[in-house]
């Protein structure tokens, strides 16, 4: 069964501002602990104002190491781009932005496979995976699609693949790289943010449902040993 603990607030400015703590208390810790951390922050709009309020938290950000948990096959100039937006808030406090799609290609399982080889050098798991789901409950860029039960069923030692959502979304239909459920679930901290009653509805479905959910995010968190927080506002 799902572990998930779920936490509500009244409005937006709120709901930023604990996730921020959230994420500034699991980075601090893992500092404290090990002396470096390393994140995977997902991009879209929700998690824009968290990343201008986590950016003013006094951390030692040099010693920590920011990835997209998924990202688009653009180029980093490009407003689809998840790391250039992760980089944008924190490559000036002088944390290490890694960028996991490779720069140019339009071959997307070949873009997974360089996204994993570019995981296998860090130090792994991460101390914090940050997820988002989508209104068809999709987490990271784990999508319904052909390459879904990929993504599902990796082996775990594999942390990216690239994928091709069908149908593609409206507002970015670009293949993607997304870390495995693997990745995700090996993780020392899951977290989830969202907005909006509909997600919500879909996201307490899939955890109702767990390993027969009909939706990406209830299967990826059928497995989770680790409890996992749940950020919401309407």
């Amino acid at each position: 069964m799902i572990e998930a603990e779920w936490w509500d607030y009244d409005d937006e400015a709120e709901f930023a501002e604990a996730v921020a703590g959230d994420v500034a208390f699991i980075i601090e810790s893992a500092l404290d602990a090990r002396g470096q951390a390393l994140v995977a922050f997902p991009g879209g709009s929700t998690p824009a104002p968290v990343f201008a309020l986590l950016a003013k938290k006094p951390l030692k950000w040099k010693n920590v190491t920011i990835i997209p948990g998924d990202d688009r096959l653009v180029p980093v100039t490009d407003k689809l781009s998840n790391v250039a937006m992760i980089g944008k808030a924190f490559l000036p406090l002088g944390a290490r932005v890694l960028p996991i799609a490779p720069a140019e290609t339009k071959d997307y399982r070949m873009a997974g496979k360089a996204a994993d080889a570019r995981l296998a050098d860090l130090h792994w798991p991460p101390d914090l995976v940050w997820l988002g789901v989508g209104d068809d409950g999709h987490t990271a860029s784990i999508f319904p699609g052909p390459d879904l039960d990929e993504a599902l069923n990796a082996p775990k030692a594999r942390r990216a693949i690239g994928v091709m959502p069908d149908p593609l979304p409206a507002d970015a239909p670009v293949p993607r790289v997304t870390l495995t459920r693997a990745a995700i679930l090996s993780a020392r901290a899951i977290m989830i943010a969202l907005k909006g009653k509909e997600k919500r509805a879909v996201l307490e479905k899939a955890i109702k449902d767990g390993p027969l959910s009909s939706v990406p995010v209830g299967r990826v968190l059928a497995d989770a040993e680790q409890p996992i927080d749940i950020h919401w506002c309407a």
